[in-house]
């Protein structure tokens, strides 16, 4: 399968199940590594209508020479992820839980003594889990720059404030996989919070 038909298959799956509302969200992976290039999404397209075409081919910082399809805003962020992190993919979605969490805990959200860790690539029991959340900027620099500050190789996600989660693993299977259990756990985070009033 061409990258662009794998990308277009995993947004179909994610706007499914309600995770890339509207034209929101972006995948990538990663084609080359010396110099590092990734297919990512196009911009401005509905996710769940995407064919193997929509997808531009970005350098690191999401430059492209294609003088017809735009990539992603986010596609630099995409490449920092990508170099820092060796993964061959990285998913972006706008699913709710990862951003109602960081509004309760918004210097990174604990998990432990969950199953589903264990499909998150962690222990089930006595393990720590600390997914970071950064402020959300328009400037995939910054954020890049926040990324890194909190990046800790066993914990492969980041939650953006008030806007989204980024994902990633060594393929678009391994990455959908992660992000499908930490969403998991998120919710339950979410819904089993006590309130402290």
């Amino acid at each position: 399968m061409t990258p662009g038909a794998a990308l277009a298959a995993e947004c179909a799956r994610y706007t499914a199940m309600g995770w890339m509302r509207g034209t929101s969200g972006n995948l990538s992976v990663v084609v080359d590594r010396d110099p590092l290039r990734l297919a990512v999404t196009v911009s401005g397209r509905d996710k769940g209508e995407l064919t193997a075409d929509d997808v531009v081919l970005v350098d690191a910082e999401g430059r492209t020479d294609d003088p017809v399809r735009v990539p992603s805003a986010e596609a630099g962020l995409h490449g920092r992820i990508a170099a820092v992190t060796g993964a061959g993919a990285v998913v972006h979605v706008h699913a709710l839980a990862p951003v109602v969490a960081a509004e309760h805990w918004p210097d990174g959200v604990e998990l432990r003594d969950l199953e589903m860790l264990k499909g998150f690539g962690r222990r089930a029991h006595d393990d720590t889990v600390l997914i970071p959340v950064v402020l959300n900027d328009q400037d995939m620099t910054v954020l890049g720059d926040a990324f890194e500050a909190g990046y800790r190789a066993d914990v492969p996600a980041l939650i953006v404030a008030r806007h989204g989660v980024y994902v990633w693993g060594a393929d678009l299977h391994q990455a959908r996989h992660r992000l499908e259990c930490l969403e998991w756990l998120l919710r339950f985070k979410v819904e089993t919070r006590r309130d402290p009033r």
